[in-house]
C-alpha cells in the first residue's frame, strides 16, 4: 500500500472472494489518520454492475431488448453476461487468482441498504473519503458492441439504476451519466433528461470505441454539456480484440498500452480539430490512463503543429497549452521513477489539473497515500489533488462527510471480535 504501517494492525487471513472491504483496506484506514483534515474526493471508483445485472436489465425501456436480456440472464452460466460484449482480458485481472476480491460479490452485507451502497460506504470510510464517483466496469467496453441499440438500452438502464436506486441512499456517492456515444441523438436525450439533477455531477464517454470525437454529429451534444456547466469525462479502458493489440501475447503488454491508447486518440482529435476553441468553457476530464502519456502527447503535437499549422487552422495556441487546461486523473500512478513523475506532473501543472482517483476495487487500485507520500509535492498541492481540484471541477461542497478513521478502526475491530 506504498506506506508501511506496523502499529496496532490486526493479523488478517488470506484475502479471498468473501473478504470484507474494510479488512482489505485496513492499512489505508491507518494511513488516513495522517491526512484526516484533508478534503478527499475519489473521482474514479467502480461498481461491477453485472453483480446486480438482473436489477439493471429490469430497467431497460425497450421491451424486446429487455426480454432478450432477461431470457438469457435466466440461464445459470449467462446471468451476468446477458447482452454484453465481453472482451478478452477481463478474466486476467485477478492475476491468476492471486488478487481475487473483485471476481464475485460474496462479501456479506447487513441488508440495511442496497448492497452496492453498503460496499461503497465501506471503501469510502476505510480510505477516508468525503465523496466517491462511481463508474461501471464491464460496460467500459460497450462502445465496441456490434449493436448500437444495445448500448443505448443498457446505458439508459444503468443510468436509471444509479440515479433511482444507488445515489439517493447516500449523498457521498456521486455519479456521471453514461453516454452511449455511438448514438449521438440518444446522448442528447440523456443530457436533456439529467442536466438539472444535482446528484449527477457530469457525463462520461467510455473511450474504448472507434468513433471520432470531432465528427459534426456530436457538436450539438458538446454544446448542451457545456451549457449544463458539468464536465465531460473520457474513461479509458482496454480492448484486446483491437487488431493492433492482438499482436500482444501477454495481458501486461495490452494493459500497459491500451488505456493510454484510446485517450491519446480522442484527445488528439479533440485538440487538432479545434474543439477547445469551439467549446472553451467545457471542462474535460481524462480518466484512468495514468500520467506518463501526457507530456509525450504534448511534445508530439507541439512538434507536428509547428511544422504543419495549416492542418489545424482553428488553433490559436500550441496544443500543449490547451491540454494544460484539461483535467487528468491520477490512477494508475506511475511511481517507478519519482524524478520522471515530478517532471510529468510539472508538464501539465498537476497542482491545479490533477484529480485523485483510486480505481477501487480493481487489482491495481491506488489509495490516497499514493499522493500524500510524494516527496516533491507541497502540502497545498496534495490538498488540491486529493480533493480541492475535484470540488472545483464537479461543483462539490468542500465539507468533511467521512467518519473519523479511529472510529472506523474501532468499529471494525469490535465487529471482528464479536
Amino acid at each position: 500500500m506504498l506506506e508501511k504501517v506496523t502499529n496496532d494492525v490486526r493479523e488478517l487471513p488470506e484475502i479471498g472472494l468473501a473478504t470484507d472491504t474494510r479488512d482489505i483496506l485496513s492499512h489505508a484506514t491507518k494511513q488516513s489518520e495522517r491526512y484526516s483534515d484533508y478534503f478527499l474526493v475519489d473521482v474514479d471508483a467502480h461498481v461491477t454492475e453485472t453483480q446486480f445485472w438482473p436489477e439493471i436489465l429490469a430497467l431497460v425501456d425497450n421491451e424486446v431488448i429487455r426480454h432478450m436480456g432477461e431470457s438469457v440472464g435466466g440461464r445459470p452460466l449467462s446471468r451476468s453476461l446477458a447482452l454484453l460484449n465481453n472482451q478478452p482480458g477481463m478474466t486476467f485481472q485477478s492475476v491468476y487468482g492471486r488478487i481475487p476480491h473483485d471476481l464475485a460479490r460474496l462479501e456479506a452485507t447487513s441488508g440495511d441498504c442496497h448492497p452496492c451502497v453498503e460496499l461503497v460506504r465501506r471503501s469510502m470510510d476505510a480510505m477516508g473519503l468525503d465523496y466517491q464517483v462511481l463508474f461501471p466496469t464491464p460496460m467500459l467496453t460497450l462502445g465496441m458492441h456490434p449493436q448500437d441499440d444495445i448500448e443505448v438500452a443498457l446505458a439508459g438502464a444503468f443510468n436509471r439504476w444509479m440515479i433511482e436506486r444507488i445515489l439517493p441512499q447516500d449523498s457521498r456517492i456521486k455519479g456521471l451519466v453514461y453516454l452511449p456515444f455511438n448514438t449521438p441523438e440518444a446522448c442528447e436525450k440523456l443530457v436533456e433528461q439529467y442536466a438539472a439533477r444535482p446528484e449527477i455531477i457530469g457525463y462520461t464517454i467510455c473511450s474504448t470505441r472507434n468513433k471520432p470525437v470531432h465528427h459534426n454529429s456530436y457538436m450539438r451534444l458538446y454544446a448542451m454539456i457545456e451549457e449544463s456547466g458539468k464536465p465531460l469525462a473520457f474513461h479509458s479502458g482496454f480492448n484486446w480484440s483491437d487488431p493492433s493489440f492482438s499482436q500482444l501475447n501477454r495481458f501486461i503488454s495490452m494493459h500497459a498500452l491500451s488505456f493510454a491508447h484510446y485517450n491519446l486518440i480522442h484527445l488528439t482529435n479533440w485538440v487538432i480539430n479545434g474543439l477547445p476553441e469551439r467549446f472553451p468553457t467545457l471542462k474535460l476530464v481524462w480518466v484512468e490512463a495514468g500520467l506518463a502519456w501526457i507530456p509525450f502527447l504534448m511534445q508530439r503535437l507541439d512538434h507536428e503543429f509547428q511544422m504543419r499549422v495549416c492542418e489545424a487552422p482553428m488553433l490559436k495556441r500550441l496544443p500543449s497549452e490547451y491540454m494544460r487546461e484539461m483535467y487528468f486523473t491520477s490512477q494508475p500512478l506511475e511511481r517507478t521513477n519519482l524524478d520522471l513523475l515530478e517532471a510529468t506532473m510539472k508538464a501539465f501543472n498537476a497542482e491545479t489539473q490533477l484529480l485523485f482517483a483510486s480505481d477501487w476495487p480493481h487489482w491495481d487500485f491506488d489509495p490516497p497515500s499514493s499522493i500524500t507520500t510524494l516527496p516533491f509535492l507541497s502540502d497545498q498541492a496534495k490538498r488540491n489533488i486529493l480533493g480541492l481540484n475535484a470540488a472545483r471541477v464537479f461543483n462539490l461542497d468542500v465539507k468533511h462527510t467521512r467518519p473519523n478513521p479511529k472510529e472506523v478502526e474501532a468499529s471494525r475491530s469490535a465487529l471482528a471480535s464479536a
